[in-house]
Formats: C-alpha cells, sequence, structure tokens
C-alpha cells in the first residue's frame, strides 16, 4: 500500500510537469506569432478596424494553440498518406503543407482576425515549428524522463519493448557504416581535429584496424558480403549477365533483391541481423524484420509492402520535417557555391556537378543522413539487439569533390555529430549498446580516364574492335603530358601504334592483308561489345558469344583490341582467358602473367612473371589473391580492365565522371575500416575481404547471445525466398 502510494505523487509530478512544458511551449509560440506579425507585412492578427493589445494576444494564443493541436494531429495522417510520394519531392512539400496547416489554424481564428499570403504562411510555419521544437527540447534537457519520452516520440516509439526472459543486460550492437570513408581519411580527420567523438573512443573505449576489400571495392559486393556472409560472382558495381541477358547494377531495386537471394541460397541462412535485428538506409536486409530505406524493399509488389516506415517516423514530427526540408535547401545551395568556387580557381581535377547533381548530393547528406540516424535512434529505443545503418554522405560527395578537401571535411564533421547524437541516445536505452563504426571501402583519387586522355573506355574499346568512333577520338594525342607516369615512350608508341591498326590505319609489319580482312569482316558481324564502368574498373562483354570469350577468340574476332587496352598508358592490366594458360593477366610492354602463376612473393613459379615482379606488385599485397578469386566467378567479364595507379600520388583513373572512386585495385579506395569497443575481442589478424568481416561481426553478436541464426530456421535452398522482403516477383528494373 505505501509503494502504490507513493507512486501515484509520482505520477502527479510527472503529469504536473508536462502540463507546464506545454503552457511554456503555447506561450513561446503566441510570443513568436505575435512578433512575426509585427515583422512581416502580409501578416495580420487584427481585425481591419485595429484591436487592443490584450485581444490581438488572444488571437495569436488562439491561433498557436490551434497550429500545434493540428501538428499533433492532423499532420502524422498527412505524411502517412504521401508515404508513397518519393522523398526528394516528400521533402520539397513539407513546406507548403506546413504552410498550409497554418493557413487552416488562422481561418479558425473567430470573427477572421487571422490572415497571411500564402508565401508567408510557409515562412510563419517554418519559424513557428522550429521555435517549438526548441523550446521541448531545451525544457525536456533539463528532466531526464521527459527527454526520454520526447526521444520516444521523435523516433515513433511509446515505451521500450519488454526484454525477452533471461535478456538480463546482455547488450545490444549497434553497426554504423560510415560509406566510403577510407582508414587514412579516417586517421587524417582524428588527427586533424574534425571528428572529436571518434577522436575521443580511440583514445579511451575503441580499437581501429584497416581491412583489405575484395577486387570490387564498393557498396554492392562489399555490403552483401558483410551482412549476408557472401559476395561471390558479384564482379563489380555493374555487369553483364550472358545467361540471362541482363544487366545487373547494385543500386537497382530488381537487382539488389537478385543478389541478396543469390546470397541466402549460397550461405542457407538469412543473414547479420536475423535475430532481431534493424537494416537501416543499405542495399540488403541482411535477414532484418524491420527495414527502412533498404533498396532490396523497393522491389517489393502490392500496397502492404510499400509502406515507407522510416520515413514516417521521422516526418510525422513537423518540427523534424521542417528542418530537415530547410537543411535540404541549405545543402543545394553549399554545393552551388562549392561547385562555382571550383571552377572559378579552375580546380584540378574536376567534373561537372550541375544538373540534378546538387539535389541528389542534398539527398543524400541531409534526408538519408536524418532518416536513418532517427530510425537508428528508434532501434535503440526499442531495446532491438543489432543495427546495422549506412550512412551515404562522404561516399556521395567525394566522388564529386575528391576524397579530401574542404567539401569533404564539413560532412565528416557532421557525421561525427550523427554518431555522437546516436551514442547519447544510447544513454537512455533499456539495455547497454556497444557501437561498431566501419567501412565498406575508401576512395582513390585522381583524373578521370576521359578527362586524362580525350576518349572514353568505351571509345577505346570501339577503337580496338575497328567500330566507328567520335571524330575527337581520331584527333586524340595519345600519351598526355599529364598522365605519362610509368608508362614510358615505349608504351605510349605502342598505344600509339595499336590505336592506328584499330582505326585502319597503316602500320608498319602489316603483311598479312587478308587475314585482316577476314577478321574486319568477322568484326563487323558480330554485336557490339557491352562496356560497362565500375569506378577505376572497366569490364567489356560480346554479348553474340555464349560463354566467356578467350584471348585467342578475341584475337581472331578483333586482332588490335587486347594489344590497344593493354599498351594504354592509362591501364594498369587486363583480365582474359586463355585457351592455353586458363587466364592471363596483361600490362604494358608486352608482360603476361598466367593466373594461376600469380603469387603474393618470391614463391611464384620459376620462369613466370608473378605479382612480385609483375603488373599486380604495384596494387599491394592482396591483389593477386583478390584477381585469382574473381576469375573463378561465372559472370566474370571477357575482358576485365583496371586503370593504371601511381603509388606516389595514389591516384587512378575512374571511367566513369569521379574525380574520388572505388570499384577497382589501387589506393585507399581497398582500405576502409573497422572500428570496435575494447570489450569485443579483435580480431586474430587483419580481415581480407567482406566476407571476413562478416564472420568478425557475426562472432561480436554471438557474444552473450548464442548463434546468430538459430540451425532451426536456417534456410533450405527451396526457402530462401522467407528471409526476401519480397512477397511476390521482384518487379524488373528498366535495360535489366
Amino acid at each position: 500500500m505505501g509503494e502504490r502510494r507513493g507512486r501515484v505523487p509520482g505520477r502527479w509530478r510527472s503529469a504536473g510537469s508536462a502540463l507546464l512544458r506545454v503552457i511554456t511551449v503555447w506561450a513561446v509560440s503566441t510570443l513568436t506569432l505575435l512578433a512575426l506579425a509585427g515583422l512581416l507585412p502580409d501578416f495580420q492578427l487584427q481585425s481591419a478596424d485595429g484591436d487592443s493589445v490584450t485581444r490581438t494576444a488572444l488571437t495569436a494564443a488562439w491561433g498557436a494553440g490551434a497550429f500545434g493541436l493540428l501538428g499533433a494531429l492532423v499532420w502524422p495522417l498527412i505524411v502517412r498518406a504521401l508515404l508513397l510520394v518519393p522523398a526528394l519531392v516528400l521533402g520539397l512539400l513539407v513546406f507548403f503543407l506546413n504552410g498550409s496547416l497554418l493557413l487552416v489554424a488562422l481561418w479558425l481564428i473567430p470573427d477572421g482576425r487571422g490572415a497571411a499570403a500564402p508565401e508567408t504562411a510557409v515562412v510563419v510555419a517554418a519559424v513557428m515549428s522550429a521555435v517549438a521544437s526548441a523550446t521541448s527540447t531545451a525544457l525536456a534537457v533539463r528532466d531526464d524522463d521527459a527527454y526520454r519520452r520526447r526521444l520516444y516520440r521523435l523516433t515513433d516509439r511509446t515505451r521500450p519493448r519488454t526484454a525477452r526472459a533471461g535478456a538480463g543486460p546482455v547488450p545490444g550492437t549497434v553497426f554504423l557504416q560510415l560509406d566510403g570513408v577510407g582508414h587514412r581519411v579516417l586517421c587524417d580527420a582524428v588527427a586533424d581535429g574534425r571528428m572529436p567523438t571518434v577522436a575521443e573512443w580511440l583514445d579511451t573505449t575503441h580499437t581501429l584496424t584497416p581491412w583489405r576489400t575484395d577486387w570490387s571495392s564498393q557498396t554492392g559486393a562489399s555490403q552483401l558480403g558483410i551482412l549476408h556472409g557472401s559476395n561471390e560472382d558479384v564482379p563489380a558495381f555493374r555487369w553483364y549477365e550472358k545467361d540471362t541477358g541482363r544487366l545487373m547494377v547494385s543500386n537497382r531495386p530488381a537487382s539488389a533483391v537478385e543478389l541478396q537471394r543469390r546470397a541466402v541460397e549460397r550461405t542457407g541462412d538469412g543473414g547479420l541481423l536475423t535475430l532481431d535485428g534493424a537494416s537501416r538506409g543499405n542495399l540488403f536486409s541482411g535477414g532484418a524484420d524491420q527495414l527502412a530505406l533498404v533498396l532490396s524493399m523497393a522491389a517489393r509488389r502490392g500496397r502492404r509492402n510499400r509502406s515507407r516506415s522510416g520515413y514516417f517516423a521521422y516526418f510525422s514530427d513537423p518540427a523534424n520535417a521542417v528542418r530537415t526540408a530547410g537543411s535540404f535547401v541549405a545543402e543545394v545551395l553549399r554545393e552551388m557555391v562549392q561547385s562555382t568556387r571550383a571552377r572559378l580557381r579552375r580546380a584540378s581535377p574536376r567534373v561537372s556537378r550541375g544538373g540534378l547533381y546538387p539535389f541528389v548530393r542534398a539527398f543524400a547528406t541531409v534526408v538519408e543522413r536524418d532518416v536513418v540516424v532517427a530510425a537508428v535512434m528508434g532501434d535503440i529505443l526499442a531495446g532491438r539487439t543489432a543495427v546495422y545503418a549506412d550512412l551515404v554522405a562522404y561516399d556521395e560527395v567525394a566522388h564529386h569533390s575528391g576524397p579530401q578537401g574542404p567539401d569533404t571535411d564539413q560532412v565528416l564533421e557532421r557525421l561525427d555529430r550523427a554518431v555522437a547524437l546516436i551514442a547519447k541516445v544510447a544513454e537512455h536505452a533499456p539495455r547497454p549498446y556497444r557501437i561498431v563504426l566501419l567501412s565498406d571501402h575508401g576512395q582513390s583519387p585522381g583524373e578521370t580516364f576521359e578527362s586524362a586522355y580525350g576518349l572514353t573506355l568505351r571509345d577505346l574499346v570501339r577503337a580496338g574492335c575497328g567500330l566507328p568512333v567520335p571524330r575527337r577520338v581520331r584527333r586524340t594525342p595519345w600519351g598526355h603530358p599529364r598522365t605519362e607516369s610509368g608508362g614510358g615512350s615505349e608504351a605510349r608508341d605502342a598505344a600509339r601504334d595499336a590505336l592506328r591498326s584499330a582505326l585502319h590505319r597503316p602500320v608498319d609489319g602489316d603483311t598479312d592483308d587478308a587475314a585482316a580482312e577476314a577478321a574486319a569482316v568477322a568484326a563487323a558481324r558480330a554485336p557490339e561489345p557491352v562496356v560497362l564502368a565500375s569506378g577505376n574498373l572497366g569490364l567489356v562483354s560480346f554479348p553474340g558469344v555464349p560463354h566467356r570469350m578467350t584471348r585467342e577468340e578475341i584475337d581472331r574476332l578483333h586482332p588490335a583490341l587486347l594489344r590497344t587496352l593493354a599498351h594504354h598508358p592509362g591501364i594498369g592490366f587486363l583480365l582474359v582467358a586463355s585457351e592455353e594458360h586458363g587466364s592471363v593477366v596483361l600490362a604494358r610492354d608486352g608482360v603476361e602473367v598466367p593466373v594461376a602463376a600469380l603469387a603474393e612473393g618470391p614463391e611464384a613459379a620459376e620462369g613466370s612473371r608473378g605479382a612480385a615482379d609483375g603488373p599486380l606488385a604495384v596494387f599491394g599485397p592482396g591483389a593477386a589473391e583478390a584477381v585469382r578469386r574473381t576469375d573463378g566467378f561465372p559472370h566474370v567479364a571477357d575482358i576485365m580492365v583496371n586503370s593504371m595507379y601511381d603509388p606516389e600520388t595514389g591516384a587512378v583513373h575512374a571511367f566513369e565522371q569521379q574525380i574520388g572512386s572505388h570499384g577497382g585495385l589501387g589506393g585507399e579506395q581497398a582500405r576502409p575500416f573497422l572500428m570496435w569497443p575494447r570489450e569485443l575481442p579483435a580480431p586474430p589478424e587483419e580481415p581480407v575481404g567482406a566476407e571476413q568481416v562478416h564472420q568478425v561481426l557475426r562472432g561480436w553478436l554471438r557474444e552473450g547471445h548464442g548463434p546468430q541464426v538459430p540451425l532451426e530456421i536456417s534456410p533450405s535452398s527451396g526457402r530462401v525466398e522467407a528471409f526476401l522482403p519480397v512477397d511476390g516477383p521482384a518487379v524488373r528494373d528498366k535495360n535489366g
């Protein structure tokens, strides 16, 4: 009885504090409305004949109260009705929808004393929402219980879930992926004071190590391996599959769900997050039940499957929506200013940053970040066991601004603040949490292949195949003085000779005219090659041939192609099958190394030019093994092309329009990081490949939890659909 009596006064005190906060927010909102009415000419709170101060204050109080109630009751319904609207459009609609609610609130004022022009209503509503949110937060911070309740509300949670029997104080784990942040970039940012939260953790609680990616150093391959334990047969970010005639692109929904299906079928379990997990902002679900902004989820069919709960949880609070929309506009303007400054400085290297890019960047750095962070906060407050979230802001900006510089420095600072916010919320969670930071790849700088040499990889391949090429390709000055590293005059002469041969120009030594004519006729009848770019990794496939073509077949069909590619100073090496040697690596100066003879040191087979002294040596440890592994993939391209790499500058040449790139071998793109709390066991050695990272993370989840995927729910090959976020057939991508 005494305990019950003790709880009653506590409840009354809590209710009284909540009522006091509501009254305070209402009063501040009323004062804000009065101030705006005095400052803005198209906004009034008085009748045409004028009103007393008291009457005007009552009108403002009525309007502020009506606007607050509409925001609490009507706004969530509006957002839920707009869940099918793309996030980019929803973000732009926020201002106008909030302004419409203000007009309704003014219309509800008795005697028609409130009025505002539509454009003015948008401004007033934005200011009102921001002030109300700031006031509520400031009051809640002084009260731990109130602050916790506010966090629950902002993340669409009413209370933490009841802990499972026997769970006790076992900690949960949050994996935060800082997309594209390489190990060196992170270390430099910590040393320069741009990431104080990460720096403090490294000094007190966490350990940092790099890890090596596979040859395909990009999110599709890395995240599939990390979340699902297998990235087998993912040769690049995009590739052509001859058996299905399908173009696979990692960031297309139908491709993502197919890759996830294959991984689940191959491994026999649902993924890293199958047991009480949440996947936020990722390409793949990891087997999680709770999903938000997961690309493979976008391939769902049916009304039920299109729900975007992550958006609703965040945008259901009008203050969140207004703040994000305002930050979105500010980010668009920031990108325009930064790109203009780069043009005026004639910064080099540089790529085009016009068109829709400012809006794409703003979505990645603002909308995606805010929604994912809010979703992670909700997962923590709900006490979920495992959460994996991807923050893509740095990767998007680095592609167009370069891996290091003022533009990316600002993004790293904001990422550090997001990490700090998540850690702060974890202090109010119903269970302790361990936060692991990691990245899926790094980025390597460098001028684009087209900028350096005046043509694209596709142009070069077409020239080598004797196909028509743009006029500018015929005038290309091979061996551009800015990019003559590593090739030498002999390599440039070879490239020039190969190109002249490809363009049907006379070359000294051409004696077999009949054979050349026959090859030209055969090439004219063959389908055009499919040329794809994944950062500084290129793929060339011949769709008219059902199998992987060999070097000998390619030489018979296009005699100049392999020579044109291998001798070009912007290309580091080629991988191609061979009837005689199985598969070979080709490079400049006539270098040819059988893949079977590639080795990491002096143990290379005697008489062969292995990785220790061959074309892969410059790409660092692990390059030979990465190439060997990819060579065994069923869907490896007929010709795999890796750009040159300058170890002194760390530069590569992307085959697409990126001055910070990843996708192949060469430099920091293949050196991401892994950072974990010291209470967790350290990996026995530096992880090599995303699949090894998966094993490390799975081991950490087993600490105190038992197997992450119990054997009795591990799917057979016929039940893999149970672990996919798709009830029916996946929607096919266009062109694929």
